[in-house]
């Protein structure tokens, strides 16, 4: 075990807070899992319990190998994989999922070991790495909006625009990152308020053709509205009923909470162990649980801030902020939602909510993040031996 402590390197606060995050998961999912078992039929909640562990269990693996990666290699890499992030949307897209007569291509197969792996999730990752780097290739550069079409927006383009037709909320939320990237980046905000409009154009076209449509695309977009329309409105529908389900499960909790494994609305929420978690929390273990909860994510924003200040590089600095910021973003969305200050997502809350991809997908961003740290570590302790050569010498004899 202390070898295992000797060789994790980077951010110990930011393995301290992910670590505590994952522990602090346990109960909640154990506890919230008991609706998914009695809907599977089997009644038993311990395997949704020992599933979620194989996930947090593996998440740490790629976390832990990861970080032991150089970040410069991911520069490469990025350029690599974008072209196999396309052809997994295009695979999954055509694999013609529906749910509800409405488009739901958002996972697909790996064959050999029976696993589901939500596309969109790793594309994320893979786009904001590509992103920063090539904000940092060009920060010394004369930026044209012409010159950035070609390498920056073609792809991030087709990639938001495959995810588009099955994941809304996961194609606003990563182009939204993507413009406060590029933003952060040095990217003059002429340009970007060009990418802004002809982002909206853009999905103004798709809504227009999936109404002229009569397919699942049709049909999701007239889901998009009316989750829009009936947040506004406040009508009865499937998605009112679970945020008022949430709310109960907030205002039932109180400050000190009904206590672990107590909840009721466990029983009534449909995605209590994923999308609502957060409801359940509160209901168990208070306001102050949910505070808690809460502020380690901000805590979490404080560390990557830190390390994307002391990182060495340009791309160092960037890719810290472009897969450690959605983390937390989508972290406050989550709870946004449950408390009905945001429209219904299906956005999961990171590290806690159960869901496989989700979890690996998020470790593997800390992983990088983490790289980042560790490489800066690794400077200092350079610099140390540069500084007390005879110091380290007599420690050696």
């Amino acid at each position: 075990m202390q070898t295992l402590f000797n060789n994790i390197k980077g951010d110990r606060l930011i393995w301290a807070i992910v670590a505590l995050l994952a522990i602090l998961s346990f109960l909640p999912v154990y506890s919230a899992a008991s609706n998914l078992a009695y809907r599977s039929g089997g009644g038993n909640t311990f395997t949704f319990f020992i599933k979620h562990f194989v996930h947090l269990l593996l998440g740490f693996g790629i976390m832990y190998g990861i970080h032991k990666i150089p970040y410069r290699y991911f520069k490469g890499l990025s350029l690599v994989m974008i072209p196999i992030v396309v052809v997994l949307l295009v695979i999954t897209m055509l694999q013609g999922t529906t749910i509800e007569g409405a488009n739901a291509s958002r996972w697909i197969e790996i064959p050999v070991v029976g696993v589901s792996f939500q596309t969109s999730t790793f594309a994320s990752v893979v786009l904001m790495v590509y992103v920063a780097r090539y904000m940092s290739k060009i920060k010394d550069v004369a930026i044209t909006f012409r010159s950035s079409i070609l390498p920056l927006w073609i792809p991030v383009f087709l990639v938001l625009g495959l995810i588009l037709p099955s994941n809304f909320s996961t194609t606003a939320i990563m182009f939204l990152m993507v413009l406060v990237l590029v933003f952060l980046g040095g990217y003059p905000l002429r340009y970007i308020g060009i990418i802004l409009g002809l982002g909206l154009l853009g999905l103004a076209f798709f809504i227009l053709m999936a109404k002229l449509s009569t397919g699942p695309l049709s049909v999701k977009v007239e889901t998009w509205e009316n989750r829009i329309i009936n947040y506004s409105n406040n009508e009865d529908t499937e998605a009112d009923y679970q945020i008022e389900k949430a709310k109960i499960a907030i205002a039932t909790g109180g400050i000190k909470g009904l206590g672990p494994g107590k909840s009721i609305q466990k029983n009534f929420l449909p995605q209590s162990s994923s999308d609502f978690i957060y409801a359940i929390i509160i209901e168990e273990y208070g306001i102050l649980g949910g505070v808690f909860i809460m502020i380690l994510y901000l805590w979490f924003l404080f560390r990557i801030v830190i390390v994307a200040q002391k990182a060495d590089t340009d791309f160092g600095k960037l890719i810290v902020l472009g897969v450690g910021l959605p983390i937390v973003f989508q972290a406050l969305i989550n709870m946004a939602v449950a408390v009905e200050l945001f429209p219904v997502t299906g956005q999961t809350l990171p590290l806690i909510s159960s869901g496989g991809t989700s979890i690996w997908m998020t470790c593997l961003a800390i992983g990088i993040i983490l790289s980042v740290s560790a490489k800066r570590e690794e400077i200092k302790e350079q610099e140390s031996v540069e500084e007390n050569p005879l110091e380290i010498l007599s420690e050696a004899l």
